[in-house]
Parts: structure tokens; C-alpha cells; sequence
């Protein structure tokens, strides 16, 4: 698939767009000087509608674009729980996680382990997260993002992990997380209109011109086999989707790890001017997670119809790029790209505020606030340009990249989750015991690596977070563990929401119950 001139021209005034308006919102007012609070929480100003859009921006990158729509060729609408059961795991972080965030008046996920435990489990899950998001989440991004720009245009490789560093730096690297929110409600506009054009294309091609809802039921009816959202054993990917499992099992783990305890995700929920503001904003992202397979599912199995002979999955959305005519497949390429460059600013502004407020400030209390925003401005760079410079060593050989970095986040997830729940509403909790829940993650998921490869990945991760449940159980009451002194008082903790989160609560799962019980 090629573009042409006006292609290009779409793409250059998409990125001078956003740049201007990213260095105009990051601008201070006369006599104010730009803090921590500024810098790594904007200020804790955030709207709802910023909050909202900068979740799915900063979630939606090529990879789950070009791999998603894969899937969607290869298995079919069942890869569609990964974002509709994210809907839910939404609406559980906004009601019973955000609150006990909040309260805390926190700026990163390892300052609250050391207030809830001590400083030990702090720094070790620091320095964890901060070689996970530059060594593997970030220089995924980048090397997956390169490869669809390949794809897409014939750029060298070397130059596409130029290309997006340099751009993700110059519009996110002076307003840090003001600048990457504010900007990322362009970034979701484009995402949507242009996944919303390409599964229009698609299903018109598939109906015979006859309209996206004529295409739609063609579609159904010439592939019936790949709308069924609960895979038998007997299906050949059951091991990605283990049946009930996507409702009852790992997922939730992966999910709730994801939404509820990942900095560069909940980073900006913990900006927002109060709590009844985040879960607004939890609320609309929950509804455009009902969207994204409408965006990028469905044109990968009207792909199954249209190009069957595909040399593998991933070419989906690619090809069906190519229905769209010239300038509006610049609009579709520039959505393609700024899902890449939102995802890299925000990954790139949690790892400078994970090394700032959480290794550098305790060590050095007395820097004043603009040296610290100046030290993670450093630390973002330096982390884009360790990425640019790993990501071939890495992932170059790679034959499937993106199921790789999933198996390796997914060895530490269970722990994860385990430590924060347990932290959050289990009061006798100890460091060791959350330790001991951290390390056994990774102890548990190699022996069922090793010993039990046949067990698929999803209901592994649920079976290591029971484990890493008992491990930490046992290890706090071993140590005659009683309330410990830095407990979560859970009753002083407002948990109630508003009436219009329950009743968008109730939409969503009445929409979700709709689908499942429709395409069961």
C-alpha cells in the first residue's frame, strides 16, 4: 500500500497541529514557575474529558491496532474481551481503587507501597517498573511502531525510531503531563475517525457498496465462525482465549494490573481536581473501550472476506488501508502514528516520574522543585534514546514481539496485583509478605513455564496470583502479623459514587451482557 502527496501533507499538518498546541497548553502564566505537580500531574487540574481520552491514547498504540485487527483475521470477534472486559475492570478501578489513590495524594504507585509498607518495597518495585517501561514497554512501542511506519510507507526502520522519538519528545518533553492530556483528546479524535473510516471502507467492500450495516451482515453470514465470543477446546486458538476463562479467569488479573496499578496508566486519574472528576473520566474511557473492536476487530475479519490469501495475519489492516483513496488514507495513517507518539509520551513522562519523585527526591530531599522538572525532562530523554538504541538488539530477532513482551510483563503481573489488593484491603499485610508475592510471581510463573507448558497463558496468570495470594497470607501470619500501623483505614474512605457513574455503570454492563449473550 502506498501514499501519495497529499497523504504526507495530511501527516505534516497533524504533527505541526499538535505541537503547537502542545507547547501552548504546557505555557505557565506570567510569574509562575512550572513544579512536580505541574510537571508529573499537571497540576492536578485534569477534566474528565482529558482524563478520558488520555487513558485510551496512552493504551491504544500500533501494536494492539495492527496486532488486534491480526487477530481479528486469525481468530475473530473473541479478541474483542480483551477491550470490552477492560470496560468493566474500568469501572471497578474508578469505584473501589481510585478513592484510596487519591486520598493518599499520591504521584506514583511506588510511593504508595512505601506508605503502606516501607521503603524497601518502594525502591525495589521502582527500579523494577523503571527497566519493564524503558527495556520493554517503551522500546516495544518504538520498535512495533517503526515496523507498522515500514509497513506502511517503505521507511527504514532505524529511521521510523528516530523519527517518533524525536517527535514524541519535541511536543511531550517541555509540558509533561499537561501537555501529553490536553493533547491526547486530538489524538483519540483521530484514532476514532479514522478506525471508524477504515471499518466503514472495509464493510462497504464487503456489502458490494451497498453501505457499512449491508457489509456488516455479509460479513456474518460468509464468516459466521469468527464471531463466536466464547471459544470451545476444540478451537485452535483456544489457548490465547481459554474459553470461561476470559470471563472468570487471568483476564481479570491482567486487567486489573493493567487499569488499576500501571503508572503509565493510572498517572493521569491520579491528576485529576478531585475524585468525582477521575471517575468521570474513568467512565468515558470505559465507553470508548466498547468501540475499539468496532475500530480495529472488524476490519480484520471483513479482511478474512475480502483478502483470505493474506501472507499472515498481521498484513489486515494494512490491506484494508488500501480500500480508502488517497488523503484519506493520510487521516488513517496520522491516527495510526499518533496512537504511537501519545503512547511514547506518556511512557516515557511515568518513567521520569517514577525515577524523580520516587529514586532521586528521597535521596536528594532538599532539590528545589525546578531542578526536579528539569531532572525528569533528562530522565525522559535519556530514556527515549536508551530505547532507540536497544530496540533492534532487543526485538530485532524477534519473530513474534508483541507475544513476548505479554509473556514476560505477564511472569511479575499476579504478584503485582496481589500486592496492591492485599496492601489495599488486607490490613495485616506486611513488606514481607507483599515481598513474598512479588518474588513468588516470578518463581511460580517460570515452574508452570517449565513443568507445565500445555496450561495456557491466561489461566496461568490466574492460577500464580492464587499462589502469590497463599504466599503472602502465609509469610505476613508466619510473622504474627496483627493491623499493621500503616493500614488503609477503609472507613474513612469515601467509596460512594455519583448517580451518573452507576447509571453509565449499568449501561456499560447491560451493553456488555447484550453482546456476550448475542455472540455466546
Amino acid at each position: 500500500m502506498g501514499l501519495a502527496k497529499i497523504d504526507y501533507m495530511v501527516l505534516a499538518v497533524y504533527v505541526v497541529l499538535l505541537v503547537g498546541i502542545a507547547w501552548t497548553v504546557s505555557r505557565e502564566k506570567a510569574g509562575h514557575k512550572k513544579d512536580t505537580a505541574d510537571y508529573f500531574l499537571a497540576g492536578k487540574s485534569l477534566p474528565w474529558w482529558a482524563i478520558g481520552a488520555s487513558l485510551i491514547a496512552a493504551n491504544i498504540s500500533a501494536e494492539q491496532v495492527i496486532g488486534m485487527s491480526g487477530s481479528g483475521f486469525a481468530i475473530g470477534l473473541a479478541i474483542a474481551s480483551y477491550e470490552w472486559m477492560a470496560a468493566i475492570t474500568l469501572l471497578i478501578v474508578g469505584k473501589y481503587f481510585l478513592p484510596i489513590f487519591l486520598e493518599k495524594r499520591i504521584y506514583t504507585m511506588p510511593q504508595f507501597l512505601e506508605d503502606r509498607y516501607n521503603g524497601t518495597v518502594r525502591s525495589v518495585m521502582a527500579v523494577f517498573w523503571l527497566g519493564v517501561y524503558t527495556l520493554v514497554n517503551l522500546t516495544s512501542i518504538l520498535w512495533l511502531g517503526a515496523l507498522t511506519i515500514n509497513t506502511l510507507t517503505g521507511l527504514e526502520l532505524g529511521w521510523g525510531l528516530v523519527a517518533l522519538a524525536a517527535f514524541a519528545a519535541v511536543y511531550s518533553l517541555y509540558g509533561g503531563l499537561k501537555a501529553i492530556a490536553l493533547t491526547d483528546i486530538i489524538q483519540v479524535v483521530m484514532l476514532v475517525s479514522g478506525g471508524l473510516l477504515i471499518a466503514y471502507l472495509a464493510l462497504d467492500a464487503v456489502g458490494g457498496g451497498e453501505g457499512a450495516l449491508a457489509g456488516f451482515g455479509t460479513l456474518m453470514q460468509q464468516a459466521p465462525q469468527k464471531f463466536d465470543m466464547i471459544l470451545s477446546r476444540d478451537d485452535p486458538n483456544w489457548k490465547f482465549l481459554p474459553g470461561l476463562s476470559v470471563l472468570l479467569g487471568g483476564m481479570w488479573i491482567m486487567n486489573l494490573s493493567y487499569w488499576g496499578f500501571n503508572q503509565y496508566i493510572i498517572q493521569r486519574a491520579l491528576a485529576a481536581k478531585s475524585v468525582k472528576e477521575a471517575q468521570a473520566g474513568i467512565v468515558f474511557a470505559a465507553f470508548l473501550k466498547l468501540l475499539i473492536p468496532i475500530l480495529v476487530v472488524i476490519p480484520g475479519i471483513a479482511a478474512f472476506v475480502l483478502e483470505p490469501d493474506l501472507a499472515k495475519p498481521d498484513q489486515a489492516y494494512p490491506s484494508m488501508m488500501a480500500y480508502a483513496p488517497a488523503g484519506i488514507r493520510g487521516l488513517i495513517f496520522a491516527a495510526l502514528v499518533a496512537a504511537i507518539v501519545s503512547s511514547l509520551g506518556s511512557m516515557v513522562n511515568s518513567i521520569a516520574t517514577i525515577f524523580t519523585m520516587d529514586l532521586y527526591r528521597p535521596l536528594r530531599p532538599d532539590t528545589s522543585e525546578g531542578r526536579l522538572v528539569w531532572i525528569g525532562r533528562g530522565v525522559a530523554f535519556t530514556a527515549l534514546v536508551i530505547a532507540v538504541l536497544a530496540a533492534r538488539p532487543l526485538l530485532g530477532s524477534a519473530e513474534q514481539a508483541f507475544q513476548f513482551i505479554q509473556e514476560f510483563t505477564g511472569f511479575f503481573t499476579p504478584g503485582i496485583v496481589v500486592l496492591f489488593l492485599l496492601g489495599m484491603f488486607w490490613k495485616r499485610t506486611t513488606a514481607a509478605g507483599a515481598l513474598a508475592a512479588a518474588i513468588g510471581s516470578a518463581v511460580f510463573s517460570l515452574l508452570f513455564k517449565l513443568y507445565l507448558p500445555e496450561v495456557p497463558f491466561m489461566n496461568r496468570v490466574g492460577f500464580v496470583f492464587l499462589l502469590c495470594v497463599a504466599a503472602a497470607v502465609a509469610v505476613s501470619l508466619a510473622a504474627g502479623a496483627k493491623t499493621h500501623p500503616d493500614a488503609i483505614q477503609l472507613g474513612k474512605i469515601r467509596f460512594t459514587t455519583t448517580p451518573r457513574f452507576n447509571a453509565a455503570a449499568a449501561v456499560i454492563s447491560a451493553i456488555l451482557i447484550g453482546l456476550y449473550w448475542y455472540w455466546w
